[in-house]
């Protein structure tokens, strides 16, 4: 029997994402960041949370999405990949849901412009929805994580 994952669901360019809630260390409101010279466009800056410093990437620029002014609404969540802290810029963070891995299929070649090794796969939510599942260890390539070390230290 497939298990149920708990998935917190968030809104990026009007889809919906999620990603494993054990993945996630924290959901923060938008603030102010350094910006670091000699990094990739996406990434944004970084922070500084509770004493330790995180890159900050953007996942709209990310995925070539159209850029969005930051609102009320904008979140970073901090999701640990390869044991480095990292925070996803997105437009909200909506939700915590259970979905079985029965529900889960494999992601097309392309899903809203993204392409699909940044993605696990598409959950299907009742008749209606649909839930993009994002593959963490893909959104940042070893290059990147190195990069990002590099900020850390």
């Amino acid at each position: 029997m497939a298990e149920d994952k708990k998935i917190i669901v968030f809104a990026l360019a009007h889809e919906e994402y999620g990603v494993e809630v054990d993945k996630v260390k924290t959901i923060e409101r938008m603030q102010p960041m350094t910006r670091v010279p000699k990094t990739p466009v996406f990434v944004k800056g970084v922070i500084n949370l509770r004493g330790v410093v995180v890159p900050i990437i953007d996942l709209r620029s990310r995925f070539g999405l159209p850029e969005s002014s930051y609102t009320e609404n904008t979140r970073i969540i901090i999701v640990a990949v390869n044991d480095i802290e990292v925070g996803l810029v997105v437009d909200s963070a909506n939700d915590v849901i259970d979905l079985n891995e029965d529900s889960i299929e494999n992601p097309p070649e392309v899903v809203g412009g993204i392409k699909a090794k940044y993605l696990h796969g598409i959950a299907k939510i009742g008749d209606e929805r649909l839930l993009v599942l994002m593959n963490l260890n893909e959104v940042l390539n070893k290059d990147e994580i190195m990069q990002l070390e590099k900020i850390e230290a």
